[in-house]
């Protein structure tokens, strides 16, 4: 990868061809009076604190501070956490319109939008952080890009989050004979949810953020989500049971940074290098942050007090046999599905 030249701000504007208030992209204002232009990037994950915040919330802080360094400070992108700026599940649709210019997001949420996303979300079909890993430099991963694009934004950073299990009472989830008829599930995204309804569990939906009050108040008995959002939102304080993605998954959520695509080409071709440069650089980190976050939530759940099992081989087998129809539907919804869906089994898993 060649280093971007970091960008004067004379550079900068000549690039930008405006004088001092020049902006970068539609609706972004200038920055502390220094003729500097901003972006803003909206997540929902709590403000990070160092190394012990959501990692999710370290990529975009950690994204930012790249792209100061190398501009020089005059590309400032602004970091709007705790959906402060925009709600969860709204995150995409306002990229897309332009009133936000970034996102980092669990992707489930904009599969309404746009069903084809639902490829990275299909449960029991990433099996591994490795085979996670692998998307990105396989033929799929140039058809998910390809599919971000064609529907308003690029992945800067990919980044995936496994699946766990959560429950109020009882012990911990293993197969799914170990759901109860009719307990009131959070899936974390549709297709896990259709998965979880084969089972005989009752779905509600709503973002990892509202999990905490649902689980407090009674809406929901338990959950599905990513071991990230376990811990950031304490859903350990309304558990009993954990059930750790260390030894199987039920599959991952796919949770990249993006930039919208009409945003990012209207980015001088320099900046456009910085960006770039700035997501290679942090693609290591997000793919060793999210293995790590599975042992350290584990760690931090048993500290809280919960039960805690994994899946194994034997228990994941059984989740698997309720996998293809979820995958059959998804074919049946998208013309290209079928040949998504294996390019996506082509992906080795080591």
């Amino acid at each position: 990868m060649t280093t971007p030249t970091p960008i004067n701000r004379r550079h900068l504007l000549q690039l930008l061809g405006g004088g001092a208030a020049a902006t970068l992209v539609t609706g972004v204002t200038g920055c502390g009076g220094g003729g500097g232009s901003q972006l803003r990037l909206s997540h929902q994950w709590p403000e990070s604190s160092g190394q012990e915040g959501d990692f999710r919330s370290q990529i975009a802080q950690r994204f930012a501070d790249q792209v100061g360094r190398e501009t020089n400070g005059e590309v400032e992108v602004r970091i709007y956490p705790n959906a402060s700026l925009v709600g969860a599940d709204e995150q995409y649709r306002a990229v897309a319109q332009g009133t936000i210019d970034m996102t980092l997001l669990p992707i489930a949420y904009a599969v309404g939008q746009h069903p084809a996303f639902a490829i990275t979300d299909l449960p029991c079909l990433v099996k591994n952080h490795t085979q996670a890993r692998n998307w990105q430099d396989a033929e799929i991963g140039a058809r998910v890009e390809s599919i971000f694009e064609r529907n308003g934004s690029k992945i800067l950073v990919w980044n995936w989050n496994s699946f766990c299990l959560g429950r109020k009472q009882g012990p911990p989830v293993v197969r799914p004979g170990d759901i109860r008829p009719g307990e009131v599930w959070r899936g974390g995204s549709p297709q896990m949810e259709a998965m979880l309804e084969r089972t005989g569990a009752s779905i509600t939906s709503m973002p990892s953020s509202e999990v905490y009050s649902a689980l407090q108040t009674g809406v929901v008995s338990a959950l599905a989500t990513s071991p990230a959002s376990f811990r950031s939102y304490r859903l350990y304080e309304q558990t009993a049971s954990y059930t750790s993605p260390t030894r199987n998954t039920l599959g991952f959520y796919f949770e990249p940074l993006l930039i919208g695509l009409e945003q990012y080409r209207r980015l001088p071709g320099e900046v456009q290098q910085a960006f770039d440069g700035a997501g290679s650089a942090l693609q290591d980190f997000a793919y060793e942050a999210s293995a790590e976050d599975d042992r350290v939530t584990e760690r931090r759940v048993r500290q809280a007090g919960d039960t805690i099992a994994t899946i194994d081989d034997a228990a994941f087998a059984d989740w698997a046999r309720l996998a293809p129809p979820v995958w059959d539907r998804f074919v049946g919804n998208i013309p290209n599905g079928r040949q998504l869906l294996e390019l996506a089994q082509q992906v080795p898993q080591t």
